[in-house]
């Protein structure tokens, strides 16, 4: 399995994420001309080599306008004027002010939204990663600040910045396409951080928000390591938190943090392959030979009611040269008990056999899709190098019949409509 475990030792942000995934792929620089292409206003992406501890990696810069935002590096610790900063990477704050610099300007997720569906040629799937990733920093700063989400604004400048950094992460995952991310435990950070209403403590409330139900730590590092642009973005994306799996390491990369430690002040990407363990399942079979057809129908239909996983038949010859049925039901261990019971009661068996099995399978999820012949369910299965999908028959059919064509032609047009939208 295509596995992406990422080292947050040090904390993350976003321009560190990006700058680590940046490294694993093998054309970096054709990477950053598409990211540059995409039409955000005002912004240039580059990357800088970068030395921690005597390890190479590298910076990821964004300038908007020409300027680098002062607050970038998500380690520096400084008193900005504007209310409901919290002094970190990317902040985002509220619109009101403290000494009324009314020459800023301020975007709330609306203008967000406008930004990234209509400015930035993105596929769909990153456009809507990028904006729940904002929906997750929003999400914090509304509950922090008491204000509801649609009142929660951000500075322009930090806007465009943090909307660079998030969207090349995004962006970065759909090329590098692994089956599964797992995230370290999170280094927070210790200690405090200034911002403009006083003191306040490490990890900051909107990123302690955002890791909620994950695993961090403190350790002894003084200063904020975490951001909520690094929280948001290691929260949608992580399949799981834990140490690093067994793997074979195909590719590394280090996102390198302007701030100088005794530790290395970087992320570590590490891109592989793992082995999946087998998922152990329990078969339970019987031989009837006294059942029709329709009795055996009704059985199946009970039996999947009830949990099971797969059910099949077979022809068999029983004794006295009787032709008989052959039931196999694929179960969960934990649902033993209930399909021995439905075995029993809706067949004529006077027996079960159980067998422990190992099965191999494709992870598997379920999306709608909006066509223009109304929303269509489609199923998706990755795995072991391999990713298909298949729109479900019910819905195919019912476009079939409405429209007067195959379901062939219903295939065709539905995946027409879906590269025109890509195309968009």
């Amino acid at each position: 399995m295509k596995t992406l475990y990422l080292d947050c030792g040090m904390g993350a942000a976003g321009d560190m994420l990006a700058a680590a995934l940046l490294e694993l792929l093998p054309d970096p620089d054709s990477f950053l001309r598409e990211l540059n292409g995409l039409g955000l206003p005002g912004a240039a992406i580059t990357r800088e080599p970068a030395v921690k501890c005597g390890i190479t990696g590298t910076h990821f810069s964004v300038k908007v306008n020409g300027v680098e935002e002062e607050s970038h590096d998500h380690h520096t610790e400084h008193t900005h004027s504007h209310e409901r900063h919290h002094n970190h990477e990317h902040e985002h704050h509220h619109h009101e002010h403290e000494h009324g610099h009314s020459r800023h300007h301020h975007s709330g997720l609306h203008d967000i939204e406008h930004i990234v569906r209509d400015h930035m040629k993105l596929p769909e799937k990153v456009q809507a990663d990028v904006l729940a990733v904002y929906g997750l920093i929003a999400e914090a700063e509304s509950h922090v600040h008491g204000v509801p989400v649609t009142e929660i604004h951000f500075h322009e400048v930090g806007t465009l910045d943090a909307i660079a950094d998030i969207t090349a992460v995004c962006l970065l995952l759909h090329r590098l396409a692994p089956e599964e991310i797992v995230v370290s435990p999170i280094h927070a950070g210790c200690g405090q951080v200034h911002c403009a209403h006083g003191i306040l403590p490490v990890p900051a409330p909107a990123t302690a928000y955002i890791l909620r139900g994950v695993p961090v730590y403190g350790g002894s590092v003084q200063g904020e390591l975490c951001t909520p642009t690094g929280a948001a973005l290691l929260k949608h994306f992580a399949a799981r938190f834990g140490t690093m799996p067994v793997m074979r390491i195909n590719a590394i990369g280090y996102g390198m943090g302007k701030k100088d430690f005794e530790a290395a002040n970087c992320v570590r990407a590490l891109l592989g392959e793992t082995e999946t363990a087998p998922e152990l399942v329990l078969e339970l079979s019987c031989n009837v030979d006294d059942m029709t057809a329709e009795q055996i129908g009704f059985a199946m239909e009970r039996l999947f009611d009830g949990g099971a996983l797969d059910i099949y038949t077979s022809p068999i010859g029983m004794k006295k040269s009787r032709p008989g049925t052959l039931l196999r039901v694929i179960c969960e261990e934990a649902d033993r008990e209930t399909m021995v019971s439905l075995l029993f009661r809706h067949t004529t068996t006077l027996g079960v056999r159980e067998a422990r099995l190992a099965r191999h399978t494709l992870r598997r999820r379920m999306e709608t899709v909006e066509t223009p012949y109304g929303p269509v369910r489609c199923k998706h299965s990755e795995g072991w190098g391999i990713a298909r999908q298949k729109y479900e028959f019910e819905d195919l059919a019912r476009i079939a019949r409405k429209e007067g064509i195959s379901l062939e032609e219903a295939v065709k047009r539905i995946e027409a409509a879906e590269k025109g939208k890509d195309a968009v």
